[in-house]
């Protein structure tokens, strides 16, 4: 992602821009997003987990049944008129 010069350059960059006084409650309040963001997501996960062991099972479709006389149709089989 970044090296640690790219860091450096970011660090004095963001001291300049802030300031000493604010730049610790800035990271502080950035780790704490961090956090809620990560925190969403493992429950979303968790939730989209949960509801895929809920959900029942599909039963596979029924054959076509031919209206007149109520039998299955063959797959191979085009239905009489």
């Amino acid at each position: 992602m970044f090296s640690a010069p790219d860091m450096v350059v970011i660090g004095v960059l963001a001291l300049l821009l802030f300031g000493p006084e604010r730049l610790p409650s800035m990271m502080r309040q950035a780790g704490r997003v961090m956090r809620d963001v990560q925190n969403a997501s493992q429950s979303f996960v968790a939730e989209m987990e949960r509801a895929a062991e809920l959900r029942e099972p599909v039963s596979p479709p029924s054959p076509p049944v031919d209206q007149s006389l109520g039998t299955p149709l063959q797959p191979d089989e085009p239905p009489e008129s």
